[in-house]
């Protein structure tokens, strides 16, 4: 098992450093037929969110060239930033400026204004994403294929469509990890009537849900950009302010 679990983190790793190789503007995640089955997007839209990460990346290329570090991350048409920018002003504008891209709904603008961070640092960042993504699949009550899992400087941001219930498991086993230094939620909440009717069952059970049955209710939520604080009840972003 111990063997299995590094072979998943090697290769998660390597999906992950294979996607920063060739340049500092990073697109989060890509579209196989795997993902298109067993994504809760449509189809459609994972390909309107490869469209709009691609765009964005080069948007952001032309107009500030490499003197910035942003990652750009799309869900559901909801675009993550993340990264270094050299002062607010590039911030401000960079956020804008992806804002103004063909299919944006909105975007979350997670820029920090610091030196762009080392290679040490992303090469890091990438191994405990590939962490993260290994214990989810190592997990029997999590549908890994529902999040995109980003991190930044040990900061890890979890992206998907989920229950309040699949949003608490997931940031355990985020928070588990070895070199998390806090998790940040940016999901949109399904209840867990929308999820069951989302996906066709087979035998009998949720193949959003593989081993995890619904409770009568579900548990508040808890926004843990800041540990211990609470979240807004309704679906939707639930941490930063997203620019419509």
């Amino acid at each position: 098992m111990k063997h299995v679990h590094w072979v998943r983190i090697t290769a998660a790793l390597a999906l992950v450093m294979g996607l920063g190789a060739c340049a500092p503007l990073m697109v989060g995640g890509f579209v196989g037929s795997a993902m298109v089955a067993t994504d809760r997007r449509t189809s459609g839209t994972q390909l309107e969110d490869e469209g709009i990460e691609l765009r964005s990346a080069n948007r952001i290329r032309e107009m500030v060239g490499d003197r910035v570090h942003v990652n750009v991350t799309s869900y559901n048409r909801q675009v993550l930033l993340t990264g270094e920018v050299p002062n607010d002003r590039d911030r401000q504008y960079l956020a804008k400026l992806i804002s103004e891209v063909d299919n944006v709904r909105s975007v979350v603008n997670e820029l920090a204004v610091m030196p762009a961070s080392s290679l040490g640092d992303r090469s890091t960042d990438a191994l405990i994403t590939g962490k993260i993504k290994a214990s989810m699949l190592d997990s029997k009550d999590i549908f890994a294929s529902a999040y995109k899992v980003v991190t930044e400087r040990g900061t890890v941001y979890l992206m998907g469509r989920v229950t309040q219930r699949e949003a608490q498991r997931a940031t355990e086993v985020a928070r588990s990890v070895s070199g998390v230094k806090r998790v940040v939620r940016v999901f949109e909440f399904l209840t867990e009537e929308e999820l069951r009717a989302m996906q066709p069952k087979k035998s009998g059970a949720n193949m959003n849900q593989p081993n995890a049955p619904a409770p009568a209710s579900a548990p508040a939520p808890v926004n843990l950009g800041a540990p211990g604080g609470g979240a807004p009840a309704s679906s939707g972003v639930v941490v930063g302010k997203p620019i419509k």
